[in-house]
């Protein structure tokens, strides 16, 4: 098979796309006879900024000469996307070795998609020589499959309401099963300046080593710089190469998160300075510049909207402001939606298919949001290529188009830029 036919394929073996727990997986690990996938593991969990969080350890540990794999997901064009070492995608071919290694090891153990893609992640990964290894969370933590590692670091970033069906109904019920990646002895990074109490609990019952933004370490900026801080030194630094207001309070989370791991590890100041600056992410207020601006950015709850919404307040158009939304059934869509009202002059929504169950098409989601959108200029269209086309003929020079609402609504918006 090749990589296309092999995902197909993992999404058809297990009845349900998601079903947190880690009986399943850590068999199929034990057959498998994974251990640690590298010698240092960083694992990230949160809401939001956790992508990013990763993006930034690892642009620093790989400025300063280590070997590093990250995990991560979801993909925005390519499943290669999930699995980088040392900055480059893994090719088809090694990904299809290691599902074949998983497929072997499984048996009759029914696997989800994202259980099978993080056994070969971590397969990939214990069969490169790597020093440090960043885990991203899939979802919640406790009984996410990237909890199957003993992290040497956890890092929490932020905690809001999102797949609240499957990690519980407000952000202390969610803080617990994020908490679950914590473990006794060990660093505990919390980004957060104001978690829920629930974090706090579960890392003094869990015995692990608390790392409090604003407590432990601190950040501020101090134009045209920034300065991050704990009680043995403070480090002037370039401001970060990813946009958006939360990205500050997330490079400085990675920092801690790589300092907690001194002196197995050490980061020289100049390789932090270096890695911040170079770090891309694509689909984090993603610019394309050009007579009308394009900003790509992957925000899908109502937190990361608040974000969207507080940057485009900060970076104002010249002209009109055009959004090409987009968002899966699952989702908060009326309060993303919400969050953007006042910045948005033109919205045009579309249908996302090809996501199962979770796909919706317009008429569904304009079901959801049209009385919010009532006195607004709203054109629905069929998909978001469409959307995305027909909002770029429509505007004028010095307007700016954002493409927003999942990772599938920027997927589906770059595939559409690379075609035309």
């Amino acid at each position: 098979m090749n990589l296309s036919q092999w995902l197909d394929y993992q999404q058809s073996i297990h009845p349900k796309s998601i079903e947190l727990g880690l009986d399943r997986v850590r068999d199929v690990a034990q057959r498998m006879g994974l251990r640690k996938p590298a010698p240092r593991v960083i694992t990230v969990a949160g809401t939001n900024g956790k992508g990013s969080t990763v993006a930034f350890i690892e642009a620093m540990a790989r400025a300063a000469g280590y070997s590093v794999g990250a995990y991560t997901s979801p993909h925005l064009m390519r499943y290669n996307e999930r699995v980088r070492i040392d900055g480059v995608e893994v090719s088809d071919a090694r990904l299809i070795d290691a599902f074949e290694i998983v497929e072997a090891a499984r048996g009759d153990t029914s696997l989800t998609y994202f259980e099978f893609g993080t056994l070969a992640a971590l397969w990939l990964f214990a069969h490169a020589p790597l020093d440090l290894a960043i885990l991203e969370v899939g979802m919640g933590g406790r009984l996410d499959a990237v909890n199957l590692v003993d992290a040497d670091v956890a890092v929490v970033t932020t905690i809001a309401l999102d797949h609240i069906e499957q990690l519980g109904p407000d952000r202390e019920a969610i803080a617990r099963e994020k908490a679950g990646i914590f473990r006794v002895g060990r660093p505990a990074v919390i980004s957060e300046f104001d978690p829920p109490d629930t974090l706090l609990r579960e890392v003094e019952r869990i015995g692990a080593v608390p790392v409090r933004a604003g407590k432990h370490y601190r950040f501020e900026a101090a134009s045209p710089a920034w300065v991050w801080s704990d009680e043995s030194e403070a480090i002037e630094l370039p401001v970060p190469g990813l946009e958006a207001p939360a990205q500050m309070a997330n490079a400085a989370a990675a920092i801690a998160a790589l300092r907690a791991l001194v002196p197995a590890l050490p980061i020289p100041n100049e390789a932090m300075a270096r890695g911040l600056s170079d770090v891309r992410l694509a689909g984090r207020m993603q610019r394309i510049a050009g007579p009308v601006e394009i900003v790509l950015d992957v925000a899908h709850n109502p937190q990361a909207a608040q974000q969207l919404a507080l940057w485009l307040q900060q970076h104002r158009a010249r002209g009109a402001t055009l959004a090409v939304f987009a968002g899966l059934a699952d989702k908060d869509v009326a309060n993303e939606v919400a969050a953007l009202m006042g910045r948005i002059d033109i919205w045009h929504l579309a249908g996302l298919s090809g996501q199962g169950a979770r796909g919706q098409t317009v008429e569904s989601l304009w079901a959801k949001i049209g009385s919010l959108l009532s006195r607004s200029l709203v054109i629905r269209h069929v998909d978001v290529a469409t959307a995305l086309a027909e909002a770029r003929r429509s505007a004028q020079s010095g307007d700016r188009i954002v493409v927003f609402g999942s990772f599938h609504t920027v997927g589906e918006a770059l595939a559409a830029l690379d075609a035309g």
